[in-house]
């Protein structure tokens, strides 16, 4: 009777360390992915930073601002990495460039803008380089496509039958 009662004291204490373990580790767990919003703020109380963050990660949308209090940027993260489509703003409020990341690294279309001479460049990029083509616009009006290769310029056209007859892969619509 005493070596059953042995036994159904270890299974007893076995279960209980296994529903223990579960409890704990189903809680952590919960812990762990939940979400928190959170705010940084300057030295003179204004808000530098606010956004999702999941344990140590900042985690979906986010925003920065400059000492100001105008937002300086804006958009989403994944581990804790910059990805998806950015926009990023000038002190006073007015668009910088805009464009689109992956884990943290500039890929596809990024737009740049210029307000003070009306110039916008698209550039595309590939492992955070220029790597594609760069359209240069003026006032809204293109005036001269660009090839970039690694970030180095390899190409410039100003008129549009030169940069066909050089790029007949490349179509425009």
């Amino acid at each position: 009777m005493e070596r059953f009662t042995s036994k159904v004291s270890y299974l007893s204490t076995m279960k209980l360390k296994t529903i223990i373990f579960f409890l704990f580790f189903g809680i952590a767990f919960q812990v762990s992915a939940e979400k928190l919003y959170q705010k940084e703020f300057y030295p003179n109380g204004q808000i530098k930073s606010e956004g999702w963050m999941k344990m140590d990660s900042k985690t979906d949308y986010w925003y920065f601002y400059h000492p100001n209090g105008k937002v300086a940027s804006k958009g989403t993260f994944r581990n804790n990495k910059k990805h998806g489509y950015w926009y990023f703003y000038s002190e006073n409020g007015l668009p910088v460039k805009e464009g689109h990341f992956i884990l943290g690294s500039a890929e596809n279309w990024w737009i740049f803008y210029d307000p003070q001479t009306e110039f916008s460049s698209k550039f595309q990029f590939k492992n955070n380089k220029k790597n594609g083509f760069a359209l240069r616009y003026k006032k809204k009006r293109l005036i001269k496509a660009e090839k970039y290769i690694n970030n180095k310029k390899e190409g410039e056209w100003t008129s549009v039958l030169a940069f066909k007859r050089d790029n007949p892969e490349v179509k425009f619509r």
